[in-house]
């Protein structure tokens, strides 16, 4: 590859990735700032149902059997040029058709389910029963919509066209948080209006989705010959299609079993302060999947392309730029829970109750993003056999446990047993799977990818406990102030040791410098 070639190359990732970042930073900032006006207009209840409808979506990613992820990677490898056009459209057909059939049962299922999961499940203690189940009913449609949008998603994705659907998730995320005020505004601060609105964004959401995929893909003039109906084109695919849905199955019953549960523990109004903890927290995995949309299909390209050094930089040079964003955001957010809270909701007695658990999560939230890596690997390089293996252990040992401390702790067992998994997968797992994949990468990666630049933070927090400078009695504003200031504080600290964060200031100076010296010399 020439010197231009890769220039591009590594010029169109490290746009993608901005607008990665930038679009998620909108939409995780806009859905999480705008959590306390739910509560305060339309009660902790209906926010109870809000969280319960979250974790709805995320539980229907059960019923993907691998195949968002599955059509994001062949549209890499067919611009990679390791699928023919014909080919890739036959897919896509067969893939589209499976789709819909799992929307419709799955859609179907929870609509049939409404009356059962609104009376005999959730601890309803307030709002009329049947607004519930009505509101139940509505999240069926809705999450089924969102779900189908995968399948376009991953053409799109796939395609590396990520500014566009950076810009496309910012108007989306805009309508779904903000202009639902409207809508309550203009018909009542109920739990149908706010679920219709939902159902609307999403029908707006998978129209768009569609049609901008449609014309990513290869037109029908270009083909061959017709593409016929048949699955045949995905039984190829099936062995890591089902690989990925297995461990996508794992990933959600990991992530959302403690939610579940307390979901049918805790009255209504107390779950929706536990699901407004975790999706604080959550903010990490979401400030993360920019850096893994943008790297996956390039991986995967590279890996089709047989240009294995570049595939290992890419891994490396994201790595730590996860460990810097994710490192110091979990940090601040394990430092400054109670802090932060309080600034956010103005709430005392929720920020104290709340912050035990965001605790929790945040840090095991920061061990998740970094474990996630050795999975891209083995997605790059089409075999995630051992990705199969860990997960098998999860649900074997892991779920029964998440179980068992929700049931009798509350948030804070499930936060305890969250960050316990995740520390012990990033000890154990990842260093096996490297010796298998790459055997002289983990150490090097773990300490000089992760370790350093993590410790300038962790050397502040214990700084900061040392000497006592934890902010104790505050109020709002100078809550905001010391969150604020903690997070760049650490945010820079781990900054500074990254040769990559380091090697991009220096490029930036550089260009300025040039630009100043060129103006200069117009002048």
């Amino acid at each position: 590859m020439s010197t231009a070639s890769k220039t591009n190359n590594t010029l169109s990732l490290k746009i993608n990735i901005i607008a990665n970042y930038a679009s998620q930073l909108y939409v995780t900032a806009v859905g999480i700032l705008i959590l306390p006006l739910y509560i305060k207009y339309m009660g902790a209840e209906a926010y109870g149902l809000v969280g319960f409808f979250t974790m709805l979506q995320a539980c229907f990613f059960l019923l993907d059997i691998g195949l968002t992820p599955t059509i994001g990677r062949e549209t890499a490898r067919y611009h990679g040029g390791a699928m023919s056009a014909l080919a890739y459209r036959q897919m896509f057909r067969a893939l589209s058709i499976i789709f819909v059939i799992i929307a419709v049962i799955g859609g179907g299922g929870l609509w049939l389910l409404s009356e059962v999961v609104a009376t005999s499940w959730l601890n309803v203690t307030e709002l009329p029963m049947g607004e519930v189940v009505l509101a139940v009913q509505i999240m069926g449609i809705s999450v089924a919509l969102r779900w189908m949008g995968g399948l376009y998603r991953g053409v799109i994705t796939g395609s590396e066209r990520l500014v566009w659907l950076s810009g496309f998730n910012v108007f989306i995320a805009t309508l779904r948080f903000i202009a639902v005020f409207a809508s309550m505004g203009l018909y009542g601060f109920s739990p149908f209006v706010f679920f219709i609105h939902q159902l609307v964004v999403a029908l707006v959401e998978i129209l768009c989705l569609f049609m901008v995929s449609r014309r990513l893909l290869p037109s029908r003039t270009s083909l061959s010959q017709a593409i016929g109906w048949s699955f045949s084109p995905v039984r190829p695919l099936l062995k890591f299609a089902l690989t990925i849905a297995f461990t996508s199955s794992v990933w959600v019953l990991v992530t959302q079993t403690d939610k579940f549960v307390l979901s049918g523990i805790l009255p209504l109004a107390e779950y929706g302060y536990f699901t407004l903890a975790v999706l604080v927290a959550s903010s990490i995995i979401i400030i993360s999947s920019p850096i893994s949309s943008a790297i996956m299909p390039r991986m995967a390209r590279l890996h089709a392309e047989g240009k294995h050094e570049e595939l290992i930089q890419i891994y490396r040079s994201s790595t730590q730029l996860i460990s810097v964003v994710v490192g110091s955001t979990a940090i601040t957010l394990a430092t400054c829970a109670e802090q932060l809270l309080f600034a956010w909701t103005g709430d005392t007695q929720l920020a104290e109750k709340a912050a035990p658990i965001l605790q929790l999560y945040a840090i095991g939230n920061g061990f998740l993003a970094i474990t996630a890596f050795p999975y891209y690997l083995q997605y790059a390089k089409g075999n995630l056999r051992y990705h199969l293996i860990g997960n098998i252990v999860m649900v074997g040992v892991l779920i029964p446990v998440i179980m068992y401390f929700a049931y009798y702790f509350g948030g804070v067992g499930a936060g305890y047993v969250w960050l316990g998994m995740n520390c012990s997968y990033l000890l154990i797992w990842t260093a096996y799977v490297h010796h298998k994949l790459e055997p002289r990468l983990h150490f090097p990666w773990l300490v000089n990818d992760i370790a350093v630049i993590v410790l300038p933070a962790v050397a502040i927090v214990i700084f900061i406990f040392i000497f006592e400078l934890r902010l104790v009695s505050y109020g709002r504003i100078e809550a905001i102030a010391y969150c604020i200031s903690t997070g760049v504080l650490f945010f820079v600290g781990s900054a500074l040791v990254s040769q990559k964060v380091r090697n991009m200031l220096s490029f930036w100076i550089k260009n300025i410098r040039v630009k100043i010296q060129s103006g200069n010399t117009r002048a």
